[in-house]
Order: structure tokens, then C-alpha cells, then sequence
């Protein structure tokens, strides 16, 4: 009986790790050289894009489109799938420390870089 009630509470394990839930739309696009995957009403940052914040923003270059367990796979490009977003602003990342030092000649150089990103919100995927 022990045994029982035991894989009971197992199988109701598994069931809940294991669900697999299609409710969320999902691409994968490429943006200035690189991809990204993108959800809607999720925000991502990506390296420097022009524009002002508030501007909408469109991107055509869709890789991969997955709805509901329907994946549409481009060849280079899904046709007729875009990815609307907004700018929300243009922000700076964290600073790296680049440090040089060569030993016993008293060479030693500080320098530091903040490399500027783009906050975008997706708004809608369209496939």
C-alpha cells in the first residue's frame, strides 16, 4: 500500500515536470548579425540600433516561428514573418576593465569600455 501511495505521488510528478505547455508564440530572429529568440511582451537588449525611444521598429529577417507546436523553419527566412517592437531606450552596458602590464619595464595600461545597447520591447510575432 505504501508502494502505491509512492508511485502515485511519482506519476503526479512526472506528469507536472514533464507538461508540456504551446501557449507562448516564439521566433527566432537575427538582428544586426546576431539572433536572438524573442517572445511577445518580453524585452531584450541587442547592440546599437538607431532611433529615438518610443519608435517602432520592424524586423523582417525571421528565422524560425513556433506556435502552439507548429514550427515553420526558413531557408534562410521564414516568408511573410515579421516581429514588431518598440525602443524603449538606448542604454550603456557594464564597464569592462582592460588592463595591459608588461613585467620589469614599467609598461602598464588602464583603459575601460561601455558597450551601448538598445532595450527593445516585442509587441507582436506575425508568421
Amino acid at each position: 500500500m505504501v508502494f502505491d501511495f509512492k508511485r502515485q505521488i511519482l506519476n503526479f510528478v512526472v506528469q507536472i515536470c514533464f507538461k508540456i505547455e504551446y501557449n507562448n508564440m516564439y521566433a527566432i530572429l537575427e538582428i544586426a548579425g546576431k539572433q536572438y529568440k524573442v517572445e511577445n511582451d518580453k524585452y531584450l537588449y541587442v547592440d546599437k540600433l538607431e532611433g529615438e525611444e518610443g519608435q517602432a521598429l520592424t524586423f523582417d529577417k525571421v528565422l524560425l516561428v513556433e506556435n502552439e507546436g507548429n514550427v515553420q523553419v526558413g531557408a534562410p527566412v521564414v516568408s511573410g514573418a515579421s516581429v514588431s517592437a518598440k525602443i524603449l531606450a538606448q542604454v550603456k552596458g557594464d564597464k569592462v576593465i582592460v588592463f595591459k602590464k608588461k613585467r620589469r619595464k614599467g609598461y602598464k595600461r588602464r583603459n575601460g569600455h561601455r558597450q551601448q545597447y538598445t532595450k527593445v520591447l516585442i509587441e507582436n510575432i506575425t508568421a
